[in-house]
């Protein structure tokens, strides 16, 4: 079965792909703008996005959100990681925690599923550290500063680790068992 995942982000789309073919699912990416709420919670930008596109391409569709919370930062940049990102990348994220004590994280990812009943809302977090420098050039974004709970190595650096316990996973893993459920 496909599904349409609303998303510039190819990576996104692959990542979703890795759970959903456990489950029989393929998302398939949809280029439809919605606009960014400014809300601190991601579940409540991903809620709003996937109402936004399912009211405009009248089928089931799903938005997702993602943010990078620290803990040293005051929970910067939250549901501001793509835009933060896009102007300061890692090294700047790196700059801002020169001499932080506290480096601990947490990604949280949000899916907003929407159909004709309404949306409802998947999420997964992984608890971390940032880093002290970029290692690993796989994944994107945050990847490569990110190292989760229990291990060494930031995801940029362990793609395998990512697959297996990031927030992205655990949301979607979520997202498959309700839809397949649902659609059997």
């Amino acid at each position: 079965m496909e599904l349409k995942f609303a998303t510039s982000n190819p990576h996104k789309v692959s990542e979703a792909n890795q759970v959903g073919r456990k489950y029989g699912i393929e998302f398939v990416q949809l280029e439809q703008d919605y606009p960014e709420i400014r809300d601190e919670d991601v579940r409540m930008v991903a809620r709003a996005g996937a109402a936004y596109v399912f009211n405009i391409i009248r089928e089931p569709v799903i938005v997702e959100d993602t943010g990078l919370f620290i803990e040293g930062l005051g929970g910067f940049p939250g549901s501001y990681s793509a835009f933060v990102f896009n102007k300061i990348e890692n090294q700047g994220i790196l700059r801002l925690m020169q001499g932080a004590g506290d480096r601990k994280a947490e990604f949280i990812s949000a899916i907003g599923y929407c159909d004709i009943d309404g949306v409802q809302i998947f999420d997964g977090a992984v608890r971390g550290s940032i880093g002290t420098e970029i290692t690993g050039t796989a994944g994107f974004g945050y990847d490569s500063i990110f190292i989760p709970d229990g291990h060494e190595k930031t995801f940029g650096e362990n793609p395998k680790l990512k697959a297996e316990v990031s927030h992205r996973m655990k949301a979607f893993d979520k997202f498959c068992k309700f839809i397949a459920e649902c659609w059997d």
